[in-house]
C-alpha cells in the first residue's frame, strides 16, 4: 500500500486560541507542532497517526456551513464532515458527556451498523464533526451492501493493476530534493532546542548537501 494513512487535514480558523481550547482541552487532541509569524499561524493537533491542522490569519472567517452531516446538498462544497475515532463505547459517551457539559449541542448516538457515531460542530470554526466507535471488525474487505453494486468495487479491496500508466522515468535519487517551504527555518530551531530528531533519511540528505556545498566552496 502506497498511502499509509492520513497525514493531516488542514482547515482555517479566525481564532487559534479558542481552537486550541476546543481541540486540545476539550477533545483531548495533543497540540504537537506549529509555526507562527507575521500574523500567520499553522498549528497541528495529534489525531491517531495523523493530525488535524489549522491556519490562522487576519482575514480568516469561520466556515459558512449550515448543512448537517451526511444530508444531501446541491451546493459545490466538496466536503461533508470529519470523523474522529474513539476506542470504545464508553469513550464515545464520555466525549458526549464532555460536549454537553460544555454546552455544545451534540446528537444522540447513532448505530450505523459498522460504527456508532455522535455528531456536533466545532463551536469556533463551525466545522461539522463526528466521533465514531468501530463496533465491528471487518475481517473480509470490501464489506459492501449495495442495491446497485459497482463492478469496480467488486474487483476487490486491493489496488488493481492495468488502469493507470506505469512510471517510465522514475526520479533519480540525486534529484529527490525539496525546496525550502514556509516552515523550513523552524526545523533548525526545533533541533537546537531538542524538540525533534532528524530521520536517518533526512540526515543523510543534509550531510550530502553539506558535502556538495563544501566542494563548491573549495572550487571557488
Amino acid at each position: 500500500m502506497l498511502i499509509k494513512g492520513l497525514n493531516h487535514l488542514a482547515f482555517i480558523t479566525p481564532d487559534m486560541e479558542a481552537t486550541i481550547r476546543f481541540y486540545r482541552d476539550l477533545l483531548e487532541m495533543d497540540l504537537i507542532s506549529g509555526i507562527g509569524h507575521d500574523g500567520f499561524r499553522h498549528y497541528f493537533f495529534k489525531c491517531g497517526d495523523g493530525a488535524v491542522a489549522f491556519f490562522e490569519y487576519e482575514i480568516a472567517k469561520p466556515m459558512a456551513y449550515d448543512k448537517f452531516h451526511g444530508s444531501p446538498t446541491d451546493r459545490p462544497i466538496g466536503f461533508d464532515h470529519v470523523s474522529f475515532t474513539v476506542d470504545s463505547r464508553k469513550e464515545l459517551f464520555h466525549l458526549k458527556d464532555k460536549l454537553e457539559a460544555a454546552d455544545i449541542e451534540v446528537s444522540d448516538a447513532v448505530d450505523h451498523g459498522t460504527v456508532w457515531s455522535i455528531y456536533f460542530f466545532d463551536p469556533v470554526n463551525n466545522l461539522p464533526l463526528e466521533a465514531s466507535w468501530d463496533c465491528v471488525a471487518i475481517v473480509s474487505a470490501p464489506a459492501i451492501l449495495d442495491t446497485n453494486p459497482l463492478p469496480v468495487a467488486e474487483e476487490g479491496a486491493s489496488p488493481q493493476p492495468g488502469h493507470w500508466p506505469k512510471v517510465s522515468a522514475p526520479t533519480p535519487e540525486r534529484q529527490m530534493i525539496a525546496h525550502p517551504g514556509n516552515g523550513f527555518a523552524m526545523r533548525d530551531d526545533f533541533v537546537r532546542r531538542g524538540l525533534v530528531h532528524l530521520t536517518p533519511d533526512l540526515k543523510e540528505v543534509l550531510d550530502q548537501q553539506q558535502s556538495m556545498e563544501a566542494v563548491r566552496t573549495a572550487a571557488e
